[in-house]
């Protein structure tokens, strides 16, 4: 049984992941920052580990590239609410 804690986490997730791609599909973001986003979706959907751990993981890659000077401003605000999100994940 799915607990509501856990279902809320997975509903932030999700969202956390919509966000991201709107970043990766993005042609006027530069190609390292839309990598770094593609990569932290990989991660957040990587089942073999848990909610938190996989919410952790993509804060920590979404933080280096969120101070790359090259990053249109779009893309840092919608990259910050993914971790703001993110950021209330809990196991």
């Amino acid at each position: 049984m799915v607990s509501k804690k856990q279902k809320e986490n997975e509903d932030k997730l999700v969202r956390s992941i919509t966000t991201l791609q709107t970043v990766a599909d993005s042609n006027i973001t530069p190609r390292n920052i839309r990598r770094i986003a593609k990569e932290a979706i990989v991660i957040l959907q990587d089942t073999k580990l848990s909610l938190g751990v996989r919410a952790a993981n993509a804060i920590s890659l979404l933080d280096e590239i969120s101070q790359d000077p090259n990053m249109p401003s779009f893309a840092r605000v919608t990259i910050w609410s993914a971790v703001s999100t993110l950021e209330s994940v809990r196991d």
